[in-house]
């Protein structure tokens, strides 16, 4: 360390972060050389509270993960369990959409980025006017579902609710208005000379370090990595889609890895979510919206049924898996784990930050669209000594097999006992 290094800490509590992490850096000057980011003050303990409900239950408790895309999180949860209990006959009326809410969202998410990325950079005019054009998406969301967050639209077997002709319309009405204002929302962000000089070259995450740290979403696709799990795996109603992953180069910029190239991606799904939910708008196949009408016919074949499944998606910040397994008997949900795009987004920020301006950690903190709530988890103190300790892997596969030991012997005792 020089002279002029000093440490400085961001957070848990802090005005450029919109929920709580620890950020530690080590400054020389202004740029930072060393970054420790320590999660674990939002932890929510979820996925220990839906191992004690059933998994009609848990979809409700799923799509509250997150506020912004709780919808791919149902999603996904909704594809495990359904797979787990061989649930296979998903009518394709109900896969349509399914897909069409997971793009309605993804506008939804982006606009909302966007505002928040150009509030980081004190440009709150720009903030105001993106939240204004999100109500559109918003207002049709709640059209649809009747809320304008946690739809409650997925389930076993298929959807809750039907789109039918005469909301039509109205969705294509909100898709003509967004693609009235693509261009102005294009050129406020990509055309604007603030915008590009706290952005190019600001936050730079490159191709290698993108596969290295297993980065996702638009985060790696700013730096020029083709991952997208509606292309590479396709489920509902993409696979009749002739998709690719959209890339900085389709709007002829560098697939440099900055936040300008970040942002690129995101205005280019913007656009693209609007095609594809005019697809699938024009192209809904007839017939049935669920497997199964009967709610307690579903549930008492879930819980007879046994296996364990990965439900995988594309959300707004990038691919999310959700596993899941039943036992034959347990009505409740025997193991549920979540691994949210953050999760992987987040180790890309050492990449990002080091080398960055103190002015610039906030807008290159926000260009890999964290969401903490998705993703956090505890911190292992020391009860005696109040350290925290530093946990192998070792160490993680002997409590992994503590924990499956003490769960067999729970079989049958309340959903209430404790770990």
């Amino acid at each position: 360390m020089s002279k002029c290094s000093y440490t400085l800490p961001i957070g848990p509590v802090h005005p450029a972060l919109k929920e709580p992490t620890m950020f530690k850096f080590v400054m020389d000057g202004e740029i930072v050389k060393e970054v420790d980011v320590q999660p674990g003050v939002n932890h929510r303990g979820i996925e220990f509270i839906g191992m004690r409900r059933n998994p009609l239950q848990v979809l409700h408790l799923a799509e509250r993960i997150c506020g912004i895309c709780s919808i791919v999180h149902q999603y996904a949860f909704t594809m495990a369990s359904e797979k787990a209990a061989g649930i296979n006959d998903i009518p394709e009326r109900a896969q349509y959409i399914r897909t069409i809410m997971a793009e309605l969202e993804r506008i939804h998410s982006h606009v909302l980025w966007a505002g928040v990325a150009a509030h980081e950079l004190g440009f709150d005019t720009l903030l105001h006017w993106t939240w204004k054009l999100r109500e559109d998406v918003q207002d049709v969301l709640e059209y649809i579902s009747g809320n304008r967050v946690n739809y409650a639209m997925y389930y076993q077997g298929g959807v809750r609710r039907d789109i039918s002709p005469e909301k039509i319309p109205r969705i294509k009405e909100m898709i003509s208005a967004y693609r009235r204002e693509f261009q102005k929302l294009a050129d406020a962000f990509l055309e604007d000379p603030l915008f590009k000089h706290r952005t190019v070259n600001v936050g730079v995450l490159t191709k290698k370090d993108a596969l290295e740290t297993s980065a996702v979403g638009p985060t790696t696709r700013g730096s020029g990595v083709p991952k997208d799990v509606r292309v590479d795996q396709p489920y509902g109603g993409y696979a009749d889609l002739d998709l690719k992953p959209c890339l900085p180069e389709q709007m002829g910029y560098p697939n440099t890895g900055d936040t300008y190239a970040k942002t690129v991606v995101r205005i280019l799904e913007v656009g693209q979510s609007l095609d594809i939910i005019e697809f699938c708008l024009d192209n809904m196949p007839p017939g049935p919206i669920r497997w199964e009408m009967n709610v307690n016919k579903v549930l008492m074949h879930m819980k007879k049924a046994g296996g364990e499944a990965i439900g995988m998606t594309e959300a707004p910040r990038g691919e999310m898996i959700h596993y899941v397994r039943l036992d034959p008997g347990d009505e409740n949900v025997s193991a549920w784990k979540v691994r949210a795009s953050t999760y992987n987004n987040i180790i890309a920020w050492q990449k990002m930050l080091v080398g960055a301006q103190i002015a610039d950690v906030a807008i290159v903190a926000a260009s890999i669209d964290p969401c903490i709530g998705c993703m956090d988890r505890v911190t292992v103190v020391d009860g005696e000594t109040g350290k925290e300790g530093v946990m192998t892997k070792e160490d993680f596969y002997r409590l992994s097999v503590r924990k499956t030991r003490r769960l067999r012997r729970m079989k049958g005792k309340p959903s209430g006992g404790g770990w």
